[in-house]
């Protein structure tokens, strides 16, 4: 069973930065990637950004050239640096992991304020 524990959201004003982070109870994210998803109130939960077990990375268009998603393999992290962020943004934050089943976080709260 792998946890993933979420840290880093919080409240900030349009164009501020955040950095999320995503510790896991293994090393799953150096074998199998990560990803960050999000899901905003009365919206489906979408895919934000994930990175691949060889550091491959793709993007929601609407996230391109202001989140970078990167790992610490030594720490079984994945971070997601969000910069300009704008109110659009604001959402529940979810790290996923996957192997042979899916692993979830529990969400960190993203909030811009305009």
């Amino acid at each position: 069973q792998v946890q993933l524990v979420e840290s880093g959201g919080g409240l900030v004003q349009a164009g501020g930065s955040l950095r999320l982070s995503c510790a896991a109870s293994g090393s799953i994210f150096s074998i199998n990637g990560g990803a960050w998803y999000r899901q905003a109130p009365g919206k489906q939960r979408e895919l934000v950004a994930r990175i691949s077990s060889g550091g491959d990375t793709v993007y929601a268009d609407s996230v391109k050239g202001r989140f970078t998603i990167s790992r610490d393999n030594a720490k079984n992290t994945v971070y997601l640096q969000m910069n300009s962020l704008k109110p659009e943004d604001t959402a529940l934050y979810y790290c996923n992991a996957r192997n042979l089943y899916v692993y979830w976080g529990q969400g960190t709260q993203v909030t811009v304020s305009s």
